[in-house]
């Protein structure tokens, strides 16, 4: 299974939630691998930062580096977790992007990935590609403003709830819900739906965290 976490705004701390996902399911039987597209995954585990290659450098190499070495970039971060880290500069989506987010899919171990904020380049793929796609956001105007402008669409929303705040979990759940229904009424216009077997982002009942 692929995870992806991912944010419209800065400061939403999905790499916080990308690390605890990632630490939970290693407890699992399988193992979990935690793919870091935005390089601050070390830092949040309490790792140094690495010096050896990263997924920038895998997808930067093309074809000349074996589909292989992706698993020799890996970094022990913890108890049954492995880190895949960013490499020195963002990973671009390069002409591998989608052989790495079938890599990441058919991995056996649960794997994280923290796509960062507004993913693009191999993070947009992964997060596309992901069998479960989680929006972490805060109830913030910008942030949901941003989030409906986004590209990509989520499964679910994890809310990191601030106190204070005019917004509430019911708020959000009825503006994503609003931009779920929009996207499905046109697209039962077109000929091609885009959004055939989704759930409704925000909806309790699917992966969303208060």
């Amino acid at each position: 299974m692929l995870v992806a976490c991912w944010s419209a705004k800065g400061g939403s701390g999905t790499t916080v939630i990308a690390a605890a996902l990632a630490l939970s399911f290693a407890r699992g039987p399988s193992g979990a691998l935690l793919a870091d597209f935005a390089g601050d995954a070390p830092c949040v585990l309490g790792l140094p930062d690495p010096e050896g290659p990263g997924l920038s450098d895998w997808l930067d190499a093309g074809t000349s580096v074996p589909v292989d070495a992706l698993s020799r970039i890996e970094i022990e971060a913890a108890p049954g977790l492995a880190l895949l880290p960013r490499g020195a500069h963002p990973a671009d989506a390069g002409i591998r992007a989608d052989v790495l987010a079938s890599l990441l899919l058919g991995d056996a171990r649960t794997v994280v990935a923290d796509c960062g904020v507004g993913p693009a380049g191999a993070a947009r793929a992964v997060a596309a590609a992901a069998s479960v796609s989680l929006l972490v956001t805060r109830p913030c105007y910008v942030a949901l403003r941003r989030a409906l402008a986004a590209p990509l669409r989520p499964s679910g929303v994890i809310l990191v709830s601030e106190p204070g705040r005019a917004l509430g979990a019911g708020d959000v759940e009825d503006v994503l819900a609003s931009r779920s229904a929009r996207r499905s009424q046109s697209s039962r216009q077109s000929p091609a739906p885009s959004t055939r077997g989704c759930s409704r982002p925000g909806c309790p009942d699917h992966s969303s965290a208060r």
